[in-house]
């Protein structure tokens, strides 16, 4: 991995923990010596995130974090829907007996972290290792790399759903039904679940859009 790799992953991290947040500028000559690099890998980096969705660059003004609308959001997660059923099904395929004592545990600690008033952050991090683990046991890596993309794009409503009052525990029994069709080597029920998760992520998006117009 070269210098100019290193600090895109960086920056994409720092975005997506929310340490830079939808509208912040980012700026080369703060940036470069934040990161000590120079401001070659910085720009290189800025542009290289533009290109996945999560920088805004623009003439005179230059790069922000970029804002995903309400609307955008709901069409991303549509995409995913059609990747991540394709995904799930192949997963239940492709599952081994140590994948699916593993997805049992991450659901476990799902559990755990649902029933737990402070447990948002931690039910928002288990969930994405859900789905990656999820896109990691399928073997399709394009379909992977585009949901991969997909999430991080929307990464701001991503974290705001998972730690809604009431919402894990809703999500948590949706994640469970996907897991158990895995394990039961069900293709057509994992597909079938995980769209139907991906459904009411929808749902939920739709009713912010409502109370915005």
């Amino acid at each position: 991995m070269t210098a100019t790799d290193q600090i895109i992953d960086v920056l994409r991290t720092d975005i997506l923990s929310g340490r830079f947040e939808p509208g912040d500028r980012l700026l080369e000559v703060a940036l470069s010596e934040e990161y000590r690099v120079g401001r070659a890998a910085i720009r290189s980096a800025i542009v290289a995130l533009a290109s996945e969705g999560l920088v805004t660059r623009e003439a005179n003004r230059g790069a922000t974090v970029r804002r995903i609308s309400v609307a955008e959001a709901i069409q991303i997660t549509e995409a995913r829907s059609a990747l991540e059923s394709l995904i799930a099904g192949r997963a239940a395929q492709t599952a081994t007996a140590d994948d699916h004592a593993e997805l049992r545990q991450i659901i476990a600690d799902m559990e755990a972290a649902a029933a737990d008033t402070n447990g948002g952050q931690a039910y928002s991090e288990l969930n994405a290792l859900m789905h990656r683990r999820m896109r990691e046991i399928s073997g399709h890596e394009v379909a992977a790399q585009l949901v991969a993309n997909l999430r991080d794009r929307a990464a701001h409503h991503k974290y705001r759903l998972a730690t809604m009052p009431g919402r894990p525990s809703q999500s948590l029994e949706q994640h469970r039904s996907i897991v158990e069709a895995v394990v039961a080597g069900d293709e057509a029920a994992a597909a079938r679940a995980m769209r139907t998760h991906l459904e009411s992520v929808i749902d939920v998006l739709s009713q912010w859009g409502d109370a915005r117009a």
